[in-house]
C-alpha cells in the first residue's frame, strides 16, 4: 500500500492542549483523510522504561505486549468523547483516519482514544471538551 502525506490537514498549537490536527479545507463525512505507517515497539520499552514516559502519551496499544507509534500526524490527534473522526487498522502496520461527519476548514480533528466513537471509558487525563 502506497502512503502519501495528506494536503487536507495541518498541525497547529492549541493553548492549554499542546498540538492538534486541523482541517485545511472541508473534509466530507466518510473521507479517509490520512493513512499512516506504524512503528511497532515492545510495550515494556515504552511503558516500563525510565525515559519512555513521554513517548507513552503518543502510542496506541497494538496487540499483546506491543504498542505502536503512528507516524505522519497519527499520534497528534487529540481525544474527544464527541469526535469528528475515527481511526481503524488498514493493513499491516497501517492506520487510517476517516471523517465521521463533515469537518469544516480550520476545525480541530479529534478521535476517541478508546478506539470507537461510542466508547466512553475513562482515559488517563482530564478531558477538556
Amino acid at each position: 500500500m502506497k502512503i502519501t502525506a495528506s494536503p487536507l490537514i495541518e498541525v497547529k498549537s492549541i493553548r492549554g492542549k499542546g498540538r492538534g490536527v486541523f482541517a485545511r479545507e472541508l473534509i466530507k463525512a466518510g473521507t479517509i483523510f490520512e493513512r499512516v505507517p506504524l512503528l511497532v515497539i515492545p510495550a515494556k520499552e515504552v511503558l516500563e522504561c525510565e525515559h519512555g514516559g513521554f513517548l507513552s502519551q503518543y502510542v496506541f496499544e497494538y496487540g499483546k505486549g506491543k504498542v505502536a507509534l503512528a507516524l505522519g500526524f497519527g499520534s497528534l490527534y487529540n481525544h474527544s468523547y464527541q469526535p469528528n473522526a475515527r481511526y481503524d487498522d488498514a493493513g499491516q502496520q497501517v492506520k487510517e483516519y476517516k471523517a465521521l461527519r463533515d469537518i469544516k476548514p480550520g476545525e480541530e480533528i479529534t478521535i476517541n482514544y478508546n478506539g470507537a466513537e461510542d466508547v466512553m471509558d475513562p482515559v488517563e487525563f482530564d478531558v477538556l471538551d
